[in-house]
């Protein structure tokens, strides 16, 4: 990585704290926090506000990931895309503007993955809404596209170094996830 893109590592967690989810249901006469999981993100919107706001917020947190991972690719490789893009995944999940207490990062990982794997990440986005259909539940389809993301990674990419640093973004998601884990394993998580 080079000097500026080392400089766009504060301003790419920056772009991760942007909470879409509490804007989104502020401007519904919500918060979001104190709604159903209480987890600001787009899966929570949709059960409290419906599925078009939910997408919305999909959608804005999706372009946090997407604008650092594009950002780091345009000034310094592929390599710099991961490391911004993680950045402003753990700004979502840690906002400092919010005490450290974010989302739980599917979105904005999946806009890291639109850029650094955009065959990956459609076939996830597809692969998401079959199962959250399926099941009910939000949590199991992110649970499993966040375990499947590195074998997407590593046939796209054909290199151990992004399946690597990947594998380092989907282990902060998946490790927002155990409460969700542990519901589903108790048989009380929330539906979507």
């Amino acid at each position: 990585m080079n000097a500026l893109a080392w400089a766009l590592l504060p301003v790419a967690y920056l772009v991760g704290t942007f909470p879409s989810a509490l804007w989104v249901a502020r401007a519904n006469g919500i918060d979001i926090r104190q709604v159903g999981s209480g987890n600001p993100g787009a899966s929570n919107i949709t059960r409290a506000l419906g599925w078009k706001r939910g997408v919305w917020v999909f959608v804005l947190d999706a372009a946090k990931g997407a604008l650092a991972a594009g950002a780091g690719l345009l000034v310094a490789g592929r390599p710099a895309g991961y490391v911004l893009g993680a950045a402003a995944v753990v700004g979502h999940v840690f906002p400092v503007w919010q005490r450290f207490h974010g989302g739980k990062g599917v979105a904005t990982g999946g806009g890291v993955a639109a850029v650094v794997a955009p065959i990956a990440f459609v076939v996830l986005v597809a692969l998401w809404f079959l199962i959250s259909r399926l099941t009910g539940k939000a949590s199991v389809a992110s649970i499993v596209i966040v375990a499947l993301l590195p074998v997407g990674v590593g046939i796209e990419s054909r290199s151990w170094w992004q399946v690597f640093a990947i594998i380092g973004v989907c282990a902060l998601v998946m490790a927002r996830h155990a409460g969700n884990i542990g519901r589903l394993l108790t048989g009380r998580e929330h539906r979507i």
